[in-house]
């Protein structure tokens, strides 16, 4: 007796389909750059568009509403103002980690790391501001016998 033999079909899955799908170019143009303070860690985009007036985010919402304190704002719009770029980019800043003082300073030292390499003449004003110097300082560990790092439990004769 003959068999019939069933052709084998050959079946594409959706999931290869999509993949060749989402290839996708960037045309943007941008500057990025690392910051990182005490135990924040800032990535920073510099976008060269001038035309949309986009508001700069971090982490998926605008700098008012993740940084509400003009004073946060103006540590992280200052190598800006130095360089008189201010309205000239747009940012996207990825930032996680310690507080909202180090995060906001971590920004600051990627924003001024990311202008550098949009134009290496602004080395010499940020310099002179101290914004490409990533502060070292962090908070001591405690040592064991102590209460907190220095501080020693209360002393008695007898």
């Amino acid at each position: 007796m003959p068999t019939k033999k069933t052709p084998i079909k050959k079946t594409t899955t959706k999931k290869a389909v999509a993949k060749k799908d989402v290839v996708k170019k960037k045309t943007d143009k941008y500057f990025e750059a690392v910051g990182r303070r005490k135990c924040s860690i800032a990535r920073v985009r510099l976008f060269e568009d001038a035309k949309s007036k986009k508001d700069t985010i971090v982490n998926d919402k605008e700098v008012k509403i993740y940084f509400p304190s003009a004073e946060m704002r103006f540590i992280i719009e200052a190598p800006l103002k130095i360089t008189k770029t201010k309205g000239d980019f747009y940012m996207t800043i990825k930032v996680y980690g310690g507080g909202v003082k180090s995060q906001a300073e971590a920004v600051r030292l990627g924003v001024s790391r990311a202008l550098l390499k949009y134009k290496p003449d602004f080395r010499p004003a940020l310099k002179q501001e101290g914004f490409l110097k990533r502060d070292p300082r962090v908070k001591e560990r405690r040592k064991f016998g102590l209460k907190k790092a220095r501080k020693a439990p209360q002393w008695s004769k007898r």
